[in-house]
């Protein structure tokens, strides 16, 4: 990408560039250093997030590239991308979305054969091909006629035919042996028109391996163009004249250009296009066959000589290539040591993260730490400033590429770092890590961030612009923690009020989101939609996404639960979208989830099953997607993969113990099983005896019991969680298995009161008919007549079978086995 960009910037005029790139031009100057050089001038971009900053990063390179092909319609070619790293294929899928409608065409290339399926290539392909974003052209090889044409143009001459015929058997078509081989003819001066016409067969030796034909190609240079090649091979794929001249002795200035020249007219090397003295490889495969020839014991001492000679010849500017000079101290590091080492890596990972690349930055916080002998892991605090930085580094980077599951190893991470920062007195540092954005804010999590929070709030002015953001949190442990909704109101409140007073509308936007998600798990959902839709009003006007994201998946959850679908549809795109581009996998599985669940209770199969899909590949242990999975194959009687999740929830447990709680007694109803129901209890009760639990999950252990009781037809049981639940909202309950009128209907039709239990079914059929919840009203219909029959008083056994007519009619579309088999005996049952 900064190769292609700063091809184009070099060849534009400068008012027609700062037209292209508009105020996206410092953001990409970040990255593009020839942006800064063609537009002086330019204001440094805002501070932000990291996900925050890396989307800003893609969406300026895309308006820029669509802005720029509007003049005049622009192709982008990006070779190897098998050798991509992650960032560069997430900026792809970025602009992969937005092509619609300009005149812009991306053209990769990538060797398949290269690709497994956990390669990054793989997950990126898949994403885009599941939003059909581009069109695949599987080169096959080159046919033998464009074998002869390559030839003819190689060399200049016809070839015979003999000769196409050989080429074009020994490669098979293959372009680098094609291009490998013809390319050794001409050297070997086999391809001039003399032997050409005096030879009647031929036959053309193809090396094992393409290195071998590399390393042919590499025997006909001189030994000082190879030793010099052999150096510049551990510098890198580019090089410069300038880095390869301090570490090549006893040649002058002009020998060495000589030695380059010859490379050069080998075709081994090639000059960068408008930088003088800039070399690279023609092939990653030339530098890595030159590379494997050296032993180890040179290689690193050869480590050696380049990153001193490199950190002597940047001098001041030594920080500005941390990167670089990290990769070779660390080759070097049994000779030079590691205190270099460790200091460029702190610097390179924070670089990485300033570029949002969070898995390079991860490295990088990695080896540094290992170089320092700090392990990577437990929580045992830093011992020096050094070492604070990387853990907190490293820390950052774990939150973007963690799944939720080892979230927890992220901010113990933090935690060495805090505690270090408390401990000598750094109050900047330690209220950086407590403000770290973290998405799931649950259980040890809340636990170790509130701890950071309170500790860091005694350390700053209570109404100060640095308070802000720690009394959200506050305010959420305070909610998660110790169930103390009105405890979190006060300090929401008090953030709010100094985002307001600071008309700084970010920390406006997250305050809001923050209270709208302890809303959500406190039942107070009213106020959860006005508090979400207030934070995604405010983002209209700015630039904010994962922010905005937080708001909008509050939105999208809350309007699920009470029915809204519809609304809620519109806020779950517009989450999914903001996931996709944000790219950070916690986000993406919440939303996923959120997406599957709709689908799931609108009857839509087909989308749900995608979700799932989804979700799993981005969190295979996830315990609310695997729960979603395991509901939706027990509703369609596919019952093998149904177990299948069901499995991985019990074999997952305690992390997916609200998840066994909930699901597991509703899917023993719709099967009509009683195994693992213990299992079911046993979790629900453990949650219903931890006094700090959340509402919802209260309220949702309580159902899943109730359920339980419902299945046992214990009507003491039953009456006893009936009036622990009915002042609930109407809802879909236990984390949308079931409205909590059909629940509260059963309830009361195990307690034997049955006028009671048809008037919760009524209302569940009106909560159901409003939201297009099909698969829960088809059930709603079908127990309704189970309560009539049994009552049968008169007019119940006619609205009985009526009920009955529509529950078959839903779950017959939608292909629900398990309840059309229900709905069908219970009508002989009317009939006889």
């Amino acid at each position: 990408w900064v190769q292609a960009i700063r091809s184009y910037v070099r060849d534009r005029d400068a008012e027609e560039l700062r037209s292209e790139m508009g105020a996206g031009a410092a953001d990409i100057a970040g990255i593009v250093s020839d942006v800064s050089e063609k537009l002086p001038g330019l204001a440094a971009p805002p501070e932000l997030e990291p996900e925050q900053a890396r989307f800003r990063l893609f969406d300026s390179m895309t308006a820029f590239l669509k802005t720029a092909s509007q003049r005049q319609p622009l192709v982008l070619v990006l070779d190897d991308l098998h050798w991509a790293d992650h960032p560069s294929l997430l900026l792809l899928e970025f602009v992969a979305r937005e092509l619609a409608g300009s005149r812009l065409l991306v053209i990769g290339t990538y060797r398949d054969m290269e690709l497994s399926r956990r390669h990054p290539l793989s997950l990126t392909l898949g994403e885009l091909n599941r939003e059909r974003l581009f069109q695949r052209v599987l080169l096959r090889g080159l046919a033998q006629e464009d074998v002869g044409r390559f030839i003819e143009l190689v060399s200049g001459i016809a070839p015979p035919q003999g000769m196409v015929e050989a080429v074009y058997r020994q490669t098979e078509g293959n372009p680098l042996f094609v291009t490998e081989v013809v390319r050794l003819l001409v050297q070997e001066g086999e391809l001039t028109q003399e032997k050409a016409g005096q030879r009647d067969s031929w036959s053309v030796r193809i090396p094992e391996g393409v290195r071998e034909v590399i390393g042919r190609r590499l025997d006909r240079l001189s030994e000082r163009c190879n030793e010099t090649l052999t150096i510049a091979s551990v510098i890198g794929r580019e090089f410069t004249l300038e880095h390869l001249q301090p570490l090549i002795e006893d040649v002058s200035d002009d020998r060495l250009l000589e030695v380059l020249e010859e490379a050069l007219a080998a075709r081994v090397i090639e000059e960068l296009p408008s930088s003088v003295g800039r070399y690279q490889f023609t092939h990653a495969l030339i530098q890595e066959t030159l590379a494997e020839e050296l032993s180890t014991t040179r290689k690193v001492r050869l480590h050696a000589r380049i990153a001193e000679t490199l950190e002597e010849l940047y001098g001041e500017q030594a920080d500005a290539h941390a990167s670089e000079l990290a990769s070779h101290f660390g080759e070097a590091q049994t000779v030079l040591g590691a205190e270099r080492m460790a200091h460029y890596s702190l610097l390179a990972g924070e670089g990485a993260l300033a570029s949002y690349g969070y898995e390079e930055a991860l490295a990088h916080f990695q080896r540094g730490l290992i170089a320092k002998a700090v392990h990577l892991t437990g929580t045992k605090p830093a011992e020096d400033v050094e070492a604070a930085s990387l853990l907190f580094g490293l820390g950052r980077a774990q939150l973007g590429t963690f799944d939720r599951r080892d979230v927890g190893e992220a901010i113990d991470t933090l935690g060495r770092a805090f505690n270090y920062y408390t401990e000598t007195g750094d109050i900047a540092r330690a209220v950086a890590v407590a403000e770290t954005p973290i998405l799931n804010f649950s259980g040890r999590i809340a636990q170790a961030v509130g701890q950071f929070v309170t500790r860091a709030l005694a350390l700053v002015p209570p109404d100060s612009p640095a308070a802000g953001p720690l009394l959200s949190k506050h305010a959420m442990r305070l909610g998660w923690l110790e169930a103390d909704y009105d405890g979190a109101q006060e300090a929401f409140e008090q953030a709010l009020a100094i985002a307001r007073r600071g008309k700084d509308t970010v920390l406006e936007m997250r305050t809001l989101a923050d209270a709208a998600q302890v809303d959500f798990y406190s039942l107070r959902f009213q106020k959860g939609v006005e508090r979400s839709l207030q934070a995604v009003e405010l983002a209209q006007g700015i630039d904010a996404p994962f922010t905005e994201f937080s708001a909008r998946l509050e939105a999208t959850r809350t309007l699920i639960c009470i029915g809204e679908s519809e609304q809620s549809l519109i806020h779950a795109e517009a989450s999914l979208e903001l996931a996709e581009r944000l790219h950070v996998r916690v986000s993406l599985g919440l939303i996923l989830r959120s997406r599957s669940t709709l689908s799931r209770l609108q009857g839509d199969w087909q989308h749900a099953r995608g979700f799932i899909e989804r979700g799993l590949e981005n969190e295979p242990e996830n315990g609310s997607t695997l729960c979603e999975g395991m509901l939706l194959n027990y509703e369609v009687g596919d019952l093998d993969r149904a177990k299948t999740y069901l499995e991985r929830i019990i074999e997952g447990m305690p992390a997916t113990q609200n998840f066994a709680a909930i699901g597991i007694p509703m899917v023993c109803r719709i099967a009509g099983e009683t195994e693992h129901l213990d299992a079911a209890q046993a979790a629900a009760e453990a949650v219903l005896s931890t006094t700090s639990s959340m509402p919802l999950w209260t309220h949702g252990s309580r159902s899943s019991l109730g359920l339980i009781a419902v299945l046992a037809g214990d009507a003491k049981m039953a009456e006893e969680h009936y009036f622990a639940l009915q002042s609930s909202p109407a809802m879909m309950a236990i984390s949308f298995v079931i409205s909590s009128d059909r629940l509260l209907g059963l309830l009361s039709q195990t307690m034997g009161d049955l006028d009671r239990a048809t008037t919760h079914f009524e209302a569940a059929l009106a909560f159901c008919r409003r939201a297009g919840y099909r698969p829960e009203l088809a059930w709603t219909c079908c127990d309704y007549a189970d309560a009539l029959r049994e009552r049968d008083g008169e007019g119940d056994r006619a609205k009985a079978v009526a009920l009955l007519d529509d529950s078959l009619g839903i779950s017959s579309g939608l292909g629900m086995r398990p309840l059309m088999e229900r709905v069908l005996s219970r009508r002989e049952i009317l009939k006889a």
